[in-house]
């Protein structure tokens, strides 16, 4: 019955990985792997087949057929307690995504547009790179790459340049996330769940992450591909397209408000997600009242409403994160084996066996960013969080972050950033893997060799 459990999460990871083959989306395998799971965790613990371990290594089990109140009580509290952490991270990504969506719908990100205002390739390069570096950091990098290719799309009329300047992007985007708790979903994860604290992190991770944005970026300016200048229209007479009154205050309120989150957690000492609420909160309450055009009345009070900018959320996207991330509970719930006498759950056994075979856990760590470029770097992430059980702000949830970061970027498919560039650029896996693939692959391992330096010290 176990290697069942164990079949039915390889066989949803893999219909996860092969999303675009099978046109069908992630979400579906990802919430059936899920409910699937733990219903056969449910029947097989309640016939006494399957032993079970909470998060302070206290078992579970149903001896002689006979189901205990303390048994009982202890699945429903593993239970409660994975959907728990589970729905702090979602409640987090929600709050903001809405932000984002309502800075949009007042057009704050048109501003970033009045800034680039050079003919030169490599000048742009290093202002886009730049941009998305820090802009991910904030707003994640998946917002951030679609931000910045909208933002391209004025700018760089040729296809060919811009698949260029896309890929970079994406590039100098997982960088930006990698070093910051709110600037991807596997950092967001590592913060709420208390193995990286936000200043911790940003000490260790932003020099390593820059160097994984400069040294792909300097590389690239030495190309064929960056030479010249490039024909831009920086001037956009679009009535629709103009910067709205409100949007400079929506952009520089919903980025302020987004930043806050960390400092309200260091003051508190409240999760994040509460923080992400009170932001939501105040943005919400601003856009209640500001006026984006000069002759305002309640009729367009609709179009720059928080109500749209939640109609707007990608909420398959959320309910792949439920799915995916009860699929990986299940599997730190279930006892697989015991090593020197001690029980252990699936994922901590597969993580005692990988040390066993290669005692160097910096190699196994490394692989892990290899592989964030094949696999959704968020179960990876998820189960590694269920592997290891180093005490918050370790080396080795630096160096996870990291590597689940920066390593999405060494193919099209291996981040959620990669995957909106594809979408909007139609950008073809075999030219990115052969020629954004090797720059990505230089900054990764230069950005590791430095962390791991600084870890050392």
């Amino acid at each position: 019955m176990t290697s069942v459990l164990i079949l039915i999460f390889v066989l949803g990871y893999l219909t996860i990985t092969l999303e675009h083959p099978l046109k069908l989306d992630k979400t579906v395998p990802a919430l059936l792997m899920a409910s699937i799971m733990w219903a056969l965790l449910a029947i097989g613990f309640h016939q006494g087949w399957f032993t079970l371990i909470d998060a302070h290594e206290t078992t579970f089990k149903v001896l002689k057929g006979v189901i205990s109140e303390h048994a009982e009580e202890g699945f429903t509290n593993l239970l409660l307690h994975h959907l728990g952490k589970t729905a702090e991270i979602l409640v987090f990504l929600i709050g903001a995504m809405t932000i984002v969506e309502i800075i949009d719908l007042h057009r704050g990100f048109d501003v970033l547009k009045s800034w680039v205002k050079t003919k030169s390739k490599k000048k742009l390069l290093w202002i886009i790179a730049i941009l998305a570096f820090f802009l991910s950091a904030v707003i994640d990098n998946l917002t951030a790459t679609i931000v910045l290719i909208t933002l391209l799309r004025k700018l760089v009329k040729r296809r060919e340049d811009r698949l260029w300047f896309a890929g970079m992007i994406v590039i100098a985007a997982n960088a930006g996330g990698a070093w910051s708790p709110i600037g991807d979903v596997t950092t967001t994860m590592l913060w709420i769940g208390k193995r990286v604290s936000a200043d911790h992190l940003i000490e260790r991770l932003f020099l390593p992450s820059l160097v994984s944005m400069v040294v792909p970026i300097f590389l690239a300016t030495l190309l064929p591909a960056f030479k010249g200048n490039l024909k831009i229209d920086v001037n956009d007479d679009s009535k629709d397209k103009r910067s709205l009154l409100s949007s400079k205050t929506m952009l520089f309120l919903g980025l302020a408000m987004i930043v806050s989150v960390p400092v309200f957690k260091t003051i508190t000492h409240l999760p994040p997600y509460l923080g992400m609420m009170l932001a939501l909160g105040v943005v919400w309450l601003v856009s209640e009242y500001i006026h984006p055009e000069e002759d305002f009345d309640d009729e367009r009070k609709a179009q720059y409403s928080a109500h749209k900018a939640l109609s707007r959320i990608e909420m398959s996207s959320i309910l792949f994160f439920l799915g995916i991330l009860m699929a990986v509970a299940a599997l730190e719930t279930l006892v697989y084996g015991s090593i020197n006498g001690v029980e252990m759950g699936t994922l901590r056994y597969v993580a005692e066996l990988l040390s066993q075979a290669i005692p160097n856990q910096d190699i196994v760590i490394s692989l892990l960013g290899v592989l964030s470029a094949v696999i959704d770097n968020v179960p990876l992430v998820a189960a590694s969080m269920g592997m290891y059980n180093a005490p918050i702000d370790a080396s080795l949830w630096h160096l996870i972050a990291y590597a689940a970061g920066t390593g999405g970027s060494m193919l099209i498919i291996g981040s959620a950033a990669g995957v909106a560039a594809m979408g909007m650029e139609k950008i073809d896996f075999i030219w990115y893997m052969k020629k954004i693939t090797w720059l990505a692959v230089v900054g990764y391992v230069l950005g590791y060799f430095l962390l791991l330096f600084m870890e050392s010290l």
